[in-house]
């Protein structure tokens, strides 16, 4: 039922109150933006905005649907309930954000007109699940107001024999491009041998075309924020054998001599023509990549890292400097999958530095990959038994500003919590909520501040009531949540008391027009607050401050 509507007076003198009286002349067009020469002393443990997100996998059915759902009698309703669970670890966590893998082998969560059902929701490759995940997803991400980025895999078309169809084109589903063009794919390591697996080849041009129009479907259809990407481009070597494209480059070279140069051409010419399409279709949509850790060492490279590892910008053709530099994608997530020290091959406290750099000054945000599966796993040596070892990663963090949030791999290590190593990085890093980073360089419009209408006290908490003020059409200028500002005591906020997170209680879906509602359950009885809003846009721009409003 929709709640009852202000009326138009009311509602002029309320805004008008808002605009006059409750404003504070730096909170336009955000209510953070400082426009003095006065410095907010923050808390670095809690900041306003922070990315917090895990990957959420289901490439053989890592993380979600499980194995379990995909076999369960009521298997939608089984795997709906499990989907909503990992959103109530994500909100547990004040989390922002879920990465959630939609096409892991050049198959859909979704109907789409361009490749088959996914083999990871029935079991069965190209079988109709009878219901749209994906637009679930979305749906049910966005009522916890969690971000929802897609993620995507460009090239990957099987998963090694024999849970996957290995280079076997044959057992791919029957209406699979990939078998109506053979000639577009490979198999790498080579048929036959262990691991071998499909792979579109991305020196065909309308291999590249046609992996962006399948993926841009999903971002035209579905509501999506964001679109990802991991670390699959070119595949991993694997031994000496050599990615069979000797043909491809005699015919599609471009003038170009060197054969590697030519392949990191072709990544970047899919990471360039797909950021366009994203934003010619929607600008608003986040385009994101999280690279291998190590673009090129120092030693090779006097741009790159002082570390001696494996160099995505030579073994999988992914020139990710490059793309930060030219600013084709909005955020990067290294995969910084090491400790801090005793690894000189790859250092996590000598990373973290160079990629900061790589970000410094341009408008690409830097987020960084977290290997929560390594936390108290044996296999991965002593210093991964350190149970604080993640949440020093993001102590870390603190030292550079360009650091600006994190994931985690993946959701089912994350739940683990081996050795207790999530309560501790999320006790003291995510306590509170943070919002999303702004991206100013997406359009925006500023937007009006919410009118709280009520404050009343309930068997539950303390229940607020707002209207958001109409902000006109189209995808930008609307609100579509909000944030609420607790303070102790009768004391409207100044400007510093919203510069961090320490006073945010939550972020809360909502809209335009309709009057919105939420509990604060968490507020003491007796206790007096005063309860302070702004409105957020699916950018997390914030708008002004509300007007106060006292809980006696």
């Amino acid at each position: 039922m929709k709640a009852t509507r202000l009326g138009a007076a009311g509602l002029a003198v309320a805004l008008l109150g808002a605009l006059v009286a409750g404003t504070p002349a730096s909170a336009a067009p955000d209510a953070t933006a400082d426009t003095s020469t006065t410095t907010c002393t923050t808390d670095p443990a809690t900041p306003k905005r922070q990315f917090r997100a895990m990957w959420i996998s289901s490439v053989v059915n890592i993380d979600w649907p499980s194995k379990a759902s995909q076999t369960a009698p009521d298997r939608v309703a089984a795997q709906q309930a499990e989907y909503r669970g990992w959103l109530d670890l994500a909100q547990k966590l004040n989390h922002n954000a879920v990465v959630v893998q939609v096409r892991p082998t050049a198959d859909a969560f979704w109907p789409s007109p361009h490749e088959p059902w996914s083999e990871f929701l029935t079991g069965v490759r190209g079988q109709d699940p009878g219901w749209d995940p994906l637009a679930f997803l979305v749906d049910e991400s966005h009522k916890r107001n969690l971000e929802f980025h897609a993620w995507f895999n460009p090239y990957r078309i099987s998963m090694p024999a024999p849970g996957g169809a290995g280079a076997d084109l044959t057992k791919l589903a029957p209406d699979h491009p990939a078998r109506a063009h053979p000639d577009w794919t490979f198999a790498y390591p080579p048929a036959g041998v262990a691991g071998s697996r499909l792979y579109y080849n991305p020196g065909i041009p309308a291999v590249r075309e046609f992996v962006q129009t399948a993926m841009m479907d999903a971002v035209n259809r579905y509501d999506v924020d964001g679109v990802h990407f991991d670390d699959y481009f070119y595949p991993y070597p694997s031994g000496a054998h050599q990615v069979p494209d000797d043909a491809t480059f005699a015919e599609f070279n471009r003038g170009f001599t060197d054969r590697a140069d030519w392949r990191r051409d072709n990544i970047n010419l899919l990471i360039q023509e797909m950021s366009g399409r994203i934003k010619a279709a929607k600008p608003w949509v986040k385009f994101g990549v999280s690279p291998f850790g190590i673009w090129r060492n120092k030693s090779v490279d006097p741009l790159g890292s002082d570390t001696t590892g494996s160099q995505s910008y030579d073994i999988i053709s992914a020139d990710t400097r490059k793309w930060i530099k030219q600013e084709w994608i909005d955020y990067v997530v290294p995969q910084l999958y090491w400790y801090i020290g005793q690894y000189p091959a790859a250092d996590y406290a000598r990373l973290v530095p160079w990629w900061a750099e790589q970000v410094r000054g341009t408008r690409v945000q830097l987020y960084i990959g977290q290997a929560d599966y390594k936390s108290g796993d044996p296999a991965y040596g002593p210093y991964w038994q350190n149970p604080r070892e993640l949440s020093d990663h993001l102590t870390l963090n603190r030292s550079y500003p360009e650091v600006l949030g994190n994931v985690h791999f993946s959701a089912v290590q994350v739940r683990a919590n081996r050795l207790g190593a999530t309560d501790i990085y999320a006790a003291e890093h995510y306590s509170r909520p943070a919002l999303v980073p702004a991206m100013p360089h997406l359009p925006a419009k500023p937007l009006l501040p919410p009118v709280v209408t009520g404050a009343q006290r309930t068997a539950d908490g303390v229940r607020l009531t707002w209207r958001q003020p109409a902000d006109g059409e189209g995808p930008f200028g609307h609100a579509t949540s909000y944030a609420v500002y607790r303070f102790d005591g009768l004391d409207a906020a100044n400007r510093c008391d919203l510069a961090d997170a320490g006073h945010l209680v939550a972020t809360v879906r909502g809209s335009a027009g309709d009057v919105q509602s939420w509990v604060d359950d968490t507020a003491v009885p007796g206790r007096r607050y005063t309860y302070q809003l702004t409105a957020l846009d699916r950018l997390a721009n914030e708008s002004p401050v509300s007007p106060p409003r006292f809980v006696h």
